[in-house]
């Protein structure tokens, strides 16, 4: 989730993995990412959508938030991405997530974020996925700025 143009997905097609599905609301950013992988002859699903409303052909093994949860700020969509998360990821499957932190920014792209820690992201994603590790780490913008992030591991509870 939240794919952007990111080298992410070429990694991952390098290592092998054969079925890499990379999602980001921006049709830009598709469409770059998808140009660079065909130029690299690289496969994967590269397609627009919304968090709160995509849906798999199948279940998948793993959810990699690349810092999209922290722009739902209304309760309600944080629900939606949850209950989307829960459907899609198959029991025994992990979540990834990455979020700003307690402290980090308040605002990114001129739009409001919501901060999390380990029980705010708990009590969103706890009736389906148990935390497994979380750690602190400080990200350095482009423009040497530092932005505190959490980021969550979570397995996927049997149904």
């Amino acid at each position: 989730m939240g794919a952007g143009v990111s080298g992410l997905v070429d990694a991952l097609a390098l290592a092998g993995y054969t079925h890499v599905e990379a999602v980001d609301i921006s049709q830009a950013a598709v469409v770059r990412l998808q140009e660079r992988l065909r130029a690299q002859g690289l496969l994967a699903v590269c397609r627009r959508a919304d968090v709160r409303t995509v849906q798999f052909d199948a279940p998948i093994d793993l959810w990699h938030d690349r810092a999209v949860f922290h722009f739902l700020t209304d309760p309600a969509d944080q629900a939606t991405y949850a209950a989307r998360a829960a459907a899609a990821v198959r029991p025994g499957g992990h979540l990834l997530v990455a979020s700003f932190a307690m402290g980090g920014p308040e605002q990114c792209s001129g739009l409001a974020v919501q901060q999390h820690d380990e029980v705010s992201l708990i009590a969103v994603f706890g009736a389906s996925f148990e935390l497994i590790e979380s750690f602190h780490h400080n990200h350095l913008t482009p423009w040497g700025a530092e932005q505190r992030f959490i980021h969550t591991i979570f397995h996927r509870r049997p149904d």
